[in-house]
This record gives C-alpha cells, sequence and structure tokens, in this order.
C-alpha cells in the first residue's frame, strides 16, 4: 500500500525519524496569514499557484469552509519553517480526514516549500511530524491528492510513496523572448493555419480582441460568458455541469479580483459587439499561469475558426511577455494539450495514515485509485464506463 508511512512504535524512535521537524496545526485561516504570504514572496520558495494564500482563502470562503480549515506549518529544531500545507478537516466514514484545499479546481496540492532544500528533506522525517501532529489534533488519515513528483526541476517529498493517479497534468517552460517561445511551442505549419483562421474570422465578423479581465466588472461578464459556453458544451456530453454551483461562481470571482488576482480569466472577443468567443481562466504567481478552466463558443460560423486555439496561442505569447516561466494545461488528456506541452507532470495521491482506523482507510483509497487509473488508461474499460455512464443519465 503507497500511502508513505510507517507507524512508530514509541515516542522517542519518532522524534529520531523526524531529524527534529515539528509540525503545528493552525485552525485558523487569519492567524496563519502574515507567515504564509511571507513564505510565498520569498524568492528561494517553491510552490504552486494553487497554494497562495489568495487563491486557498477564496475558496474556503465561498465554499463555506473556513471553520473546517487547519494550516499544517512544518518547523527544523531552530524553529524556522520548512513548509506549509493548507488542508480542511472533513468527516468521513466516521473518520476524521485531513485534505488538501480546492478539489479538482486545483490541479496541484503540493506544500508550499520555504526553500528547495526544504523540499529536499527526506520524506520520512515530514512524515513522522505530520503523523504527530495528527495524533494531537484527533486526524485518522491525511488526503493528499494531485500530489506532482516533480516541480520545477525538485522533487517532491510528498510524493514519494505516493499511487499514480489515473491522468497526469501537462506543461512547458516559457522563454525570454515572445515570439521565439511561440515558434518553439507551435509548429510552422499551426501558425499558418492559426494566422489564416484568425484572417478568416475577421473578415467574417469584424475586428477582434484578445482581453484580460482588469476589473470585477469585465471578470463577471468574461465568466459569464465562460459558464454559458461551458453548460451549452456538459448539456451536449450529457454530463452535471461543475460551474453550476453557486459557491464555485463566487470563488471564481473573488479569486479573479483584487490588486493581485489569484487567478486570471482572458478571452478571445469580437470588438465592436463584445461578443466572447473563447475564454480562459488559470491560478497564477509571479512565475507561472495554471490553467484550470477553458471554453469556447460552440456556434459552428465561430467555433470553425477554432477561437480557442487563438487564444491560446496569444496566452502563451502573453504569459511570456509578461515574465511567467511556467505555464502549464492542468490534469487530463486533451488534444490541444498534446499539440503544445512537451511536459508530463506525473501525479500521485498519498494517503498518511494517523491511527489504525486510518490505517484502513488508505489500504481501501489506494485501492480505488489504481482502479480508477487502470480503467482511465485502458480504451476498452474508459468506452465501456462512459456507456454505462450515458445509460444512467437517461431519464
Amino acid at each position: 500500500m503507497a500511502t508513505g508511512v510507517q507507524m512508530a512504535g514509541t515516542d522517542m524512535v519518532e522524534s529520531r525519524l523526524a531529524h527534529g521537524l515539528i509540525a503545528e496545526i493552525i485552525p485558523d485561516l487569519n492567524a496563519a496569514e502574515a507567515l504564509w504570504r511571507r513564505l510565498e514572496t520569498e524568492p528561494a520558495a517553491l510552490g504552486t499557484p494553487y497554494q497562495r494564500f489568495d487563491w486557498v482563502s477564496a475558496y474556503l470562503h465561498a465554499t463555506g469552509q473556513v471553520e473546517h480549515a487547519r494550516i499544517v506549518i512544518v518547523r527544523n529544531a531552530d524553529g524556522r519553517p520548512r513548509l506549509l500545507m493548507p488542508l480542511t478537516l472533513q468527516r468521513e466514514h466516521g473518520l476524521r480526514i485531513a485534505r488538501t484545499v480546492g478539489d479538482t479546481h486545483a490541479n496541484y496540492h503540493m506544500p508550499l516549500f520555504a526553500t528547495r532544500d526544504a523540499a529536499a528533506l527526506p520524506p520520512s522525517s515530514i512524515v513522522t511530524a505530520l503523523i504527530q501532529a495528527g495524533r494531537a489534533n484527533g486526524i485518522d488519515a491525511y488526503t493528499l491528492k494531485h500530489q506532482p513528483r516533480m516541480w520545477d526541476g525538485a522533487a517532491n517529498p510528498l510524493a514519494a510513496t505516493g499511487e499514480p493517479e489515473a491522468s497526469d497534468a501537462y506543461g512547458l517552460m516559457l522563454g525570454p523572448d515572445p515570439e521565439a517561445t511561440v515558434r518553439r511551442v507551435f509548429s510552422a505549419d499551426a501558425r499558418k493555419k492559426l494566422r489564416s483562421k484568425e484572417k478568416r474570422l475577421i473578415e467574417a465578423h469584424g475586428a477582434i480582441a484578445y482581453r484580460r479581465a482588469g476589473t470585477p466588472e469585465e471578470a463577471q461578464r468574461l465568466l459569464a460568458a465562460f459558464y454559458a459556453q461551458k453548460s451549452a458544451r456538459f448539456a451536449v456530453m450529457g454530463i452535471s455541469d461543475p460551474y453550476a454551483d453557486p459557491a464555485i461562481r463566487a470563488f471564481l470571482a473573488a479569486a479573479s479580483t483584487g490588486a493581485e488576482p489569484a487567478m486570471e480569466v482572458h478571452a478571445l472577443c469580437l470588438v465592436e459587439s463584445g461578443r466572447v468567443l473563447a475564454t480562459f481562466g488559470g491560478a497564477v504567481s509571479d512565475r507561472r499561469f495554471s490553467g484550470m478552466m477553458t471554453a469556447f463558443d460552440a456556434d459552428p460560423e465561430i467555433a470553425r475558426y477554432s477561437p480557442g486555439d487563438l487564444l491560446l496561442q496569444h496566452l502563451v505569447r502573453d504569459q511570456t511577455d509578461r515574465g511567467r516561466q511556467g505555464f502549464d494545461l492542468g490534469v487530463g488528456e486533451a488534444r490541444y494539450k498534446a499539440s503544445i506541452c512537451d511536459e508530463t507532470i506525473s501525479l500521485v495521491e498519498t494517503v498518511i495514515p494517523v491511527t489504525l482506523r486510518g490505517r484502513t482507510y488508505g489500504a481501501v483509497r489506494g485501492s480505488l485509485t489504481r482502479t480508477k487509473r487502470r480503467i482511465k488508461r485502458d480504451p476498452r474499460l474508459y468506452a465501456v464506463l462512459k456507456r454505462l455512464r450515458a445509460l444512467r443519465r437517461r431519464p
């Protein structure tokens, strides 16, 4: 069972295994804010955009989970913070499970490490410190989804013994020059086709503009277009729309506004009418754009010009021009991801049991993860699953 845990027999043994690391759990989001913001702005810090305070805070407040927040701080023997990990404490099958924040709206749940050296700490030391803190706080197990094995060239210690997930994520590194980056990412043939489609789109429908929401009002307008486009797409596919949830809409609205928003919303629009042809939203940090969601106008008179691909090419150029170094398109397989990404970000789920009941939970959870991966990566099994889902949705 890939849980990343060995239950130590005595506190003395555990203290030795922890190599002086001590984990504390802060049950107050506001109490952790100052330290959190300091860590995430340190030049040497290693983390993903989904562990920014503003992203996590927006999600917890919008979904009504603030009171369930548990912020883990792991310190060394000198008291210096080495990593921070936002979690929520949930009841599940009678157990108290500490979970990562953001559900599937966050592509990655890696801790925020103070430095790359902190990410190089022995995995067993971090796990032991987490177990000790878990016991003190009545936690049965930690469930850490979407742990990238590697991030910006550094190994993630909490992924060392995790169970591979059903899908990976896909990304690429941006270069210093926007045009050179676009030429590297998009083939000559792809760029030629996109130039032709953009020209024909303008000839058929008038001038276009690539926009990034800069005000709450513009963010709401672009998000409204995204919701409409995505709802139509989900309806055709016959699946439920996760963006119909008012709490998720409130989260996206909050995350995409403010002086330094936790996410950006981009769109391709017609200038005269303001019609939104495609949308793309992503979590952001100083160094990375991480795609969370995308949609396009399915009207055949618009879709024929590939507005989503046009917006994606613009987005790569825009993010490079603004100095970001990392760019990814999130979890899951898709044609547009395979066409431009040269990096596969392998993901695992790590379950750290704290109690005996937590160990049983971890065994079951690991089995489910392996089953999901087998089905998702076997075309025949996945086709059968999709047919069964379609049958269940029939009235």
